[in-house]
């Protein structure tokens, strides 16, 4: 069996590989140069590719991501962490009003090909304002593709594909899955953006999934195999651009859709993907679609109650049984 990497280590791979292969990419973010990053997903780089291309910034998300702004408009191609998706809203105006207008403002003239990267959603007990899944922040916004890995794999081939894009993209990296392991890319490794994945097989209800939800739904349709329910699980990867039809074929085939997200209920990116299907995959349906998502309050800090606002693996079950048995 191949030696296993975890998703952290896989940030830094991703990265390193663009480097190596494009001199103008450039690293930018608070902890990001000789300590490694806080969550150290940028272990090596300043190591191996030293402080004119690694920089480490001011405590400012308005500075970083401006400075990555600029920089990407003058011919380079930033990568600027952001520490916590929740401080996206620290550079709000660049992030919504400035960058994913440029090209469309000046005829297509300028591009900013940047990448925002940030440690994404809760289940580690960060309390309420290190916690947000935010991917629902970011889809508001026309201008702006959204990438959100769930397996190491993934982070490099979808790093790749982010780095060289010619649009802004916002990098989402799932903080309760640095820890998780799975098999290294390979050489060269990229993944189009705007290609979900069916991670399994199924023939009687859809999951559709994003980042975290993928390893809960996974578990769910193990634990429902059990009982005889077969569940086809997708992990849509990327929300902008959004692959809507591996989803509409999958619902044609079981004709049940049940979808798992971090993001709150209510503005939730579950909400855009179930409101396509009732437009174009209607017909399919023999049940009523069913979201499971967070509950619309300020995350818990105890680990107790943040698993009764969040998904779980019980909750997905439920869903799934009921959409089943209609």
């Amino acid at each position: 069996m191949a030696d296993l990497t975890t998703y952290r280590e896989a940030v830094a791979e991703g990265i390193a590989r663009e480097m190596r292969r494009d001199p103008t990419v450039v690293c930018l973010g608070e902890d990001i140069g000789a300590a490694g990053g806080v969550f150290k997903t940028t272990v090596g780089l300043f190591e191996e590719f030293g402080a004119g291309r690694v920089w480490d910034t001011p405590i400012s998300e308005q500075a970083i991501v401006g400075a990555a702004m600029g920089a990407a408009m003058t011919g380079m191609r930033p990568v600027a962490e952001i520490m916590f998706s929740d401080f996206l809203a620290c550079c709000w105006d660049y992030l919504a009003n400035e960058i994913p207008k440029v090209r469309y403002m000046t005829g297509g003239q300028v591009t900013v090909p940047l990448v925002i990267r940030t440690a994404n959603g809760g289940g580690l007990g960060f309390g309420a304002q290190h916690s947000q899944a935010v991917e629902n922040w970011a889809l508001t916004v026309p201008g702006l593709k959204i990438v959100a890995p769930s397996t190491p794999a993934d982070v490099v081939g979808l790093m790749a594909s982010a780095i060289r894009s010619e649009d802004p993209v916002v990098f989402f990296e799932h903080k309760g899955l640095f820890a998780s392991k799975g098999t290294p890319a390979p050489p060269d490794h990229v993944v189009p953006l705007g290609e979900a994945a069916v991670v399994r097989e199924g023939s009687d209800v859809t999951v559709v999934a994003l980042a975290s939800t993928v390893p809960l739904a996974l578990a769910a349709a193990k634990e429902l195999a059990d009982d005889g329910i077969s569940v086809e699980v997708i992990d849509l990867r990327c929300l902008i651009p959004l692959d809507m039809a591996t989803v509409l074929a999958s619902v044609a085939k079981t004709s049940r859709l049940v979808v798992v997200e971090e993001n709150p209920y209510q503005g939730g990116w579950g909400g855009t993907v179930v409101s396509i299907v009732a437009e174009e995959g209607f017909e399919s349906l023999d049940a009523p679609i069913r979201r499971v998502a967070a509950e619309n309050v300020p995350l818990p800090f105890a680990d107790v109650l943040e698993d009764r606002v969040i998904p779980t693996v019980e909750k997905l079950v439920t869903a799934v049984r009921k959409s089943a048995e209609y």
